[in-house]
């Protein structure tokens, strides 16, 4: 295995990186220790930017870290990610907003700008090696360089180090460089703003550059990283949680945030393969990660008792929770931080060991799932609880990857939004919509694979009116799915989305499974109905599906 003189060696060869202490492969102990010792940068609004960053709570390194991020980056920089725009690459990524285009020669002076700002520095670096994906036939080497000893400490939870051997590492690994006290300008290194998040896939390098230093953004780029790679290679990166049951059954399950992909793949009869990220290989299901990456905003210790319990855990780090009032955080015991405090983000945050968690699939891997549930949380109260999907409506619910922003969750929502990401993680998604759904539809075809879209919204009537599908409802329907229970009930086509509902589920009230049913004015529900299919049109046209051979189903 790589040695630190080999990384050493590899970083000045390729980059330039000379004269710099690298405090490389430190254990977590160690890691826990050097970012209180040393991470520093702004923690408040016009704060210094000399601030300590990291804290320990009382139970020191027998518990978790605490970090602070910049206060002006508490989730993804979305506007200030880009990626290198180069001949090689650049008629097949799929270039967005959030995803937008950066020039070659732009990029070409930067790298070598900011290896001169950390070589003038000399500044230690922190560097840890770790594989992306624990399949060891498509696992890609990852090997982060930063200022930040709590970014390496993350960057060990989240992903496995001893997939296999990686001498292959310095040829056709991918390396991320973090740099929070490099402030980008604009006018010189051709960034939106001092901060930027740039992939240059052709040369298998990132940067992360000023303050950017939340540190979802040393996953997620990762992961967007091999959404590019795995596809060129035939095989399908997928934003989704997965688990399998006694029998082998496993099971995929997309959904964007808040539509119950994390708590419904944690089944106590099911063993978890992962929480987000995975790839369906040409033999059968693996997880990208070696940890989760769960909000903590407002949780339910009882109903999440797993995340709970990790809090007090060794090796874990709590993101942006704020500190009592009053209290030290080194006098704080992890259960007692309030985590309905929201006042420094919404989007608090915490990483732990995917073994944490009690039932877990050896190799966090599985064979082909034999059901595929795509998840929306419909705050219009109109899609059934659960349809049943064919091919073809596969692709378009697949591609449109739908649900629905409340009122209130952002400010000006003041009525339930629909709210559509491609693949049920567009932001993610480097190359186009299409490219993973036909994946999508070879795997399905070759495995014979069923697949629903089961609605964990409301019923009844819209948010506000009607009321959430209870979990009880949901989990049996869920259930009946993955046992096949579902495979052979009649079914009833409905009039306005042509959805086809069953008429019966075992454990489930059938007056409920057409939503119609439960609404105490049809003809409102008929017209709420009409305005979704409109809304769900409205999206296939703008996005230009019917040109990437997506039938318009809806």
């Amino acid at each position: 295995m790589t040695t630190a003189a080999d990384a050493a060696e590899q970083l000045s060869a390729s980059f330039g990186l000379n004269g710099i202490e690298l405090r490389y492969d430190m254990s977590q102990d160690e890691l826990f220790g050097e970012a209180i010792a040393f991470d520093r940068g702004r923690v408040e609004p016009g704060g210094s930017d000399d601030a300590q960053k990291a804290f320990s709570t009382a139970l020191g390194t027998d518990g978790p870290l605490i970090y602070y991020t910049d206060p002006s980056c508490t989730g993804r920089p979305v506007q200030d990610t880009f990626c290198v725009d180069r001949p090689a690459t650049t008629d097949r990524v799929w270039w967005k907003s959030g995803f937008a285009k950066f020039d070659a020669d732009a990029f070409d002076s930067l790298l070598p700008r900011v290896i001169e700002h950390l070589n003038d520095r000399k500044r230690h670096l922190y560097v840890t090696d770790v594989f992306c994906g624990w399949d060891p036939a498509f696992a890609e080497p990852y090997r982060f360089i930063g200022e930040y000893a709590t970014h390496a400490y993350f960057c060990n939870i989240m992903f496995p180090k001893s997939v296999r051997d990686d001498a292959d590492r310095a040829e056709h690994g991918w390396t991320l460089i973090n740099v929070p006290s490099f402030e980008c300008d604009p006018e010189r290194d051709g960034t939106r703003s001092g901060r930027a998040v740039i992939i240059d896939i052709e040369n298998r390098v990132g940067l992360v550059l000023g303050k950017a230093d939340y540190c979802g953004v040393n996953k997620k780029t990762m992961f967007t990283i091999m959404n590019f790679v795995l596809p060129e290679k035939g095989q399908l990166s997928m934003h989704c949680s997965a688990n399998v049951g006694p029998e082998g059954d496993s099971a995929i399950l997309f959904g964007l945030s808040g539509t119950g992909k994390t708590t419904l793949s944690a089944d106590p009869d099911r063993e978890l393969i992962g929480d987000d990220e995975h790839v369906w290989t040409d033999t059968g299901i693996s997880n990208f990660e070696d940890g989760c990456y769960a909000k903590l905003i407002d949780l339910d210790k009882q109903a999440e008792p797993v995340i709970a319990a990790a809090m007090s855990m060794k090796g874990t780090l709590i993101e942006n929770v704020p500190p009592l009032p009053g209290k030290p955080l080194d006098a704080t015991d992890p259960q007692e931080l309030d985590l309905t405090d929201g006042s420094l983000t919404e989007n608090t945050r915490f990483a732990y060991p995917l073994l944490t968690n009690p039932n877990v699939a050896e190799g966090a891997r599985g064979p082909h799932p034999e059901t595929i549930v795509l998840l929306t949380a419909d705050a219009f109260g109109v899609l059934p609880p659960v349809s049943i999907l064919d091919e073809s409506e596969t692709m378009y619910h697949f591609v449109t990857g739908f649900t629905s922003k409340l009122a209130g969750t952002e400010v000006g929502v003041t009525e339930p939004e629909p709210s559509f990401s491609s693949c049920f993680g567009a932001a993610f998604m480097s190359q186009k919509a299409s490219v993973y759904a036909e994946l999508l539809a070879g795997r399905m075809a070759e495995n014979k694979t069923r697949c629903i879209l089961l609605n964990t919204g409301w019923s009844g009537g819209p948010y506000g009116k009607g009321a959430r599908m209870s979990l009880k409802a949901t989990r049996a329907l869920l259930n009946a799915a993955l046992s096949g229970d579902l495979d052979a009930v009649e079914l009833e086509p409905h009039p306005i989305l042509g959805l086809k509902m069953p008429t019966s589920c075992p454990g489930v009230d059938p007056a409920i499974l057409n939503p119609r049913n439960t609404w105490d004015d049809p003809d409102a529900y008929d017209r709420a109905a009409t305005q979704l299919r409109e809304m769900f049109r409205s999206n296939y046209d703008k996005q230009g599906y019917q040109g990437l051979g997506i039938a318009n189903e809806m």
